[in-house]
């Protein structure tokens, strides 16, 4: 591939641009009207405007996205995440119109979207999964499952992601209440009301496993990210290796991941998501088929740029690497353009703006003074990234780049202060947190 469209924005547009220039490869931006003056925009060899702000009219818009990479010429879309990138539908189309989609196939992104049929594999390999329901369920089988694994539990979404289509349901009353909810609520965000049912852990730990995959067979494992700083089922913290995971273990649950790469054909960079109950038992949850947002640590720790093998994996490359040795720890703050007391987004325009850096700091980020943060999109606006040889180290290194790191301006309030409250909580030091911990411990 000579060319690529980059259909995404923001951090992940510019972190894409980077590593497509530094591999000779031409870069194509798409941008909605309110994203004009955003940097991927400025750094790629070629923009197009696709619509106006609104992400139904732009960013998720098969059609404008396809004319744009038709009038470009690109060989190759790279979908970032979010947007369409866990799309079948676009990757198909992208396909079929003789260009490159850099992520799975068609099928096997249609196959893990849909959590019933992913549970599916992953019970015939042997992965590990949360008691509960084989499969969608109507009400009254809802109950019948929650009499069987006990209260709580948790409906999901089949057809669900990224933290959305889930309640927590303490008895018969609250299930009976729910559950037409919940089955409206999946139909509005997914146009699929199909719900399951499962086990609803105490405090588990959310733990997620880095894979390279080519067409070939061949499947590289690089370790696992702990992602169990979160609010609302939203990542906010996350770091890699985990702090309270052993080598033995670790080894078993990347074999099994490998297993389950290679029983759905996975092509691409992918996770594989795992909750962690207090005894130390894993429970698959679902793989996501794209690069996740937490990326950066694995690669501060296995010296490897994903992307890149992204690219190459999607050229046709033979993934013959090595797996790269392991080396220290790595911490991710995502910096949200959010009011730090009730984490409403909190856009405007950036006035001051100091990055951290300094030995094992990375921040990828869009921002530059003079960009206004718009508000019709993700309030992430920058991901501070440090690494340090053990743990503590990394930690002391991320809570002094958390002091340099000065954004602000009219409107402009950031998550800042609560990163630093964090990572100096004993809880966190101690690896004690886990995925209720910010709405336990931390409000």
């Amino acid at each position: 591939m000579q060319s690529i469209l980059i259909a995404n924005r923001g951090e992940i547009a510019v972190r894409v641009i980077r590593t497509c220039k530094e591999m000779g490869i031409k870069t194509v931006a798409i941008y909605s009207e309110a994203d004009v003056n955003s940097m991927h925009v400025k750094l790629a060899d070629k923009s197009i405007c696709i619509g106006p702000p609104e992400t139904s009219r732009s960013y998720l818009d098969i059609p404008k996205v396809m004319s744009a990479l038709e009038v470009s010429n690109a060989e190759g879309v790279h979908p970032g995440y979010g947007f369409l990138s866990e799309n079948p539908k676009f990757a198909e189309i992208v396909r079929a119109s003789g260009k490159v989609f850099i992520g799975p196939a068609p099928e096997t992104l249609e196959l893990i979207g849909d959590k019933v049929k992913a549970k599916e594999v992953a019970r015939k390999i042997g992965l590990p999964l949360v008691p509960g329901s084989d499969g969608p369920v109507d009400f009254q089988k809802a109950l019948e499952v929650a009499s069987r694994v006990g209260y709580p539990v948790v409906i999901k979404a089949a057809a669900g992601g990224g933290g959305r289509g889930i309640r927590v349901v303490n008895n018969d009353r609250e299930l009976r209440e729910k559950f037409p909810l919940a089955v409206q609520e999946a139909e509005v965000a997914f146009g699929d009301g199909r719900l399951y049912v499962e086990k609803y852990l105490i405090n588990p730990k959310h733990i997620e496993f880095q894979v390279l995959a080519d067409r070939y067979g061949n499947v590289l494992t690089l370790g696992e990210r702990e992602c169990s700083i979160q609010r609302r089922h939203q990542k906010l913290i996350e770091e890699s290796p985990s702090s309270i995971l052993g080598e033995e273990k670790r080894m078993e649950i990347e074999g099994l991941v490998a297993d389950f790469c290679r029983e759905i054909g996975y092509e691409g960079a992918g996770t594989v998501e795992f909750l962690m109950d207090q005894e130390g038992n894993f429970y698959f949850m679902e793989m996501n088929g794209r690069i996740q947002v937490e990326h950066p640590v694995t690669e501060m720790v296995y010296h490897i740029d994903l992307v890149e093998w992204q690219i190459r994996i999607a050229k046709g490359e033979r993934l013959e690497l090595k797996k790269p040795q392991r080396r220290g720890y790595a911490i991710e703050c995502r910096i949200n353009a959010e009011d730090p007391n009730t984490f409403l987004p909190s856009p405007g325009k950036v006035e001051e703006l100091y990055l951290p850096g300094g030995y094992g700091v990375r921040v990828d980020t869009h921002l530059y003074c003079g960009y206004t943060v718009p508000p019709f999109y993700d309030s992430l606006i920058a991901k501070l990234v440090c690494w340090g040889l053990t743990r503590e180290e990394a930690i002391a290194r991320a809570l002094r780049a958390l002091e340099e790191f000065r954004v602000s301006g009219k409107g402009l309030k950031t998550n800042i202060d609560f990163h630093k409250r964090v990572l100096s909580s004993r809880e966190f030091r101690q690896g004690k947190h886990h995925i209720r911990f910010v709405e336990e411990l931390m409000l």
